[in-house]
């Protein structure tokens, strides 16, 4: 891959889900540095529409973004966006998150992880861009237990619906780096948390809880094993993965063919920490910081989650030189700290 820090082409760059929890962060991060951002989100009504809000309004502060309230399925829409702003690069954040939401919401999944992510190619192909990042996962590896998950491992297998639509992601943004040559690289991003998270996310839920002296759900009896990694390492990921973008791989071999890169611009990298944690010592920790202890009904694992996680980085810090480096113990008391002060609590 080759370096660059600014793009060829003069334009800005588009961040699709800005109001939601990794997308407002990145866009922050970029705007930081002097970058354009236009910003794309729908204000989806998923979880508390108040706290995009709150984080949207951060962000319409600042100068040099500019937001457009629009849907991804909406092709005339994002048509019209690409048209209009001609952006130089692409990082694609929004989708219909909550793995749980799709067993019983399929088909908003559907539309919105895959027709809207299509849309989103779609613009990359008739307005060509410099580079396109887009937001993959870990649930990818679905059944595979070799550990940890390298982005080499073959993802034929997944658990859920919302893994498949993220493993679809990635094919379809081959199939679009291979017939028009559009840079693209997917990210796979490892349990992320961190201040200004989603409400349906454990932190989240098991501090509401602890703070209300209600019990928390604690699947598996606490004893998976997760990657769990802050959002400013997850961010800091994106952006020197964004400035890098992708090229062939002279080596590549359709007789071995290797998932991770391609004879088209294509790369996937993980982003996680490669320090796993027990969710046990993920929820002591957040004692510590909370000062009162959790009351924990323990339940046996949730059908299509996986016993643990565990990120290769190797690939991101040989092609970037960064790796994920915040532990959990600096994590959770950041997010704390953040969610008392928003909550006042």
């Amino acid at each position: 891959m080759t370096s660059t820090s600014q793009s060829s082409r003069s334009g800005p760059i588009l961040v699709t889900g800005t109001a939601g929890f990794i997308g407002s962060h990145v866009a922050h991060k970029l705007l930081d540095r002097g970058e354009t951002v236009v910003g794309l989100d729908n204000l989806s009504d998923y979880y508390d529409v108040n706290l995009k809000k709150a984080r949207l309004e951060r962000l319409t502060r600042r100068e040099a973004y500019e937001h457009v309230h629009t849907d991804l399925i909406d092709r005339e829409a994002i048509e019209t966006l690409f048209e209009q702003h001609r952006p130089a690069r692409v990082v694609h954040l929004a989708a219909q998150a909550g793995v749980r939401y799709a067993a019983t919401n399929p088909h908003v999944y559907t539309a919105s992880n895959v027709t809207g992510f299509l849309h989103i190619l779609e613009g990359c192909r008739h307005h060509p861009v410099d580079h396109l990042v887009f937001a993959s996962t870990s649930s990818v590896y679905g059944a595979n237990t070799d550990m940890p998950f390298s982005e080499h491992h073959h993802t034929e297998h997944p658990l859920t619906l919302y893994a498949a639509t993220k493993k679809a992601n990635e094919m379809m943004a081959h199939s679009y780096a291979h017939l028009y040559g559009i840079p693209t690289t997917g990210l796979r991003f490892f349990t992320v948390y961190g201040p200004w998270g989603r409400p349906d996310m454990a932190l989240f839920l098991f501090t509401r809880a602890m703070l209300a002296d209600e019990p928390i759900k604690v699947f598996n009896h606490g004893h998976h094993r997760r990657s769990f990694t802050y959002v400013d390492d997850i961010v800091e990921g994106v952006v020197h993965v964004l400035d890098q973008p992708a090229t062939a791989h002279a080596q590549w071999d359709g007789k071995q063919p290797d998932p991770a890169v391609s004879n088209a611009p294509y790369r996937l990298f993980n982003i996680g920490n490669e320090r796993p944690v027990e969710l046990l010592r993920y929820i002591e920790v957040l004692e510590d910081c909370l000062g009162r202890k959790a009351r924990m009904e323990m339940l046996p694992l949730q059908p299509g989650d996986v016993p643990d996680t565990e990120a290769d980085v190797t690939d991101l810090h040989n092609a970037t030189g960064y790796r994920p480096k915040v532990s959990v113990e600096q994590g959770v008391a950041r997010f704390v700290e953040w969610y008392r002060d928003y909550y006042n609590c």
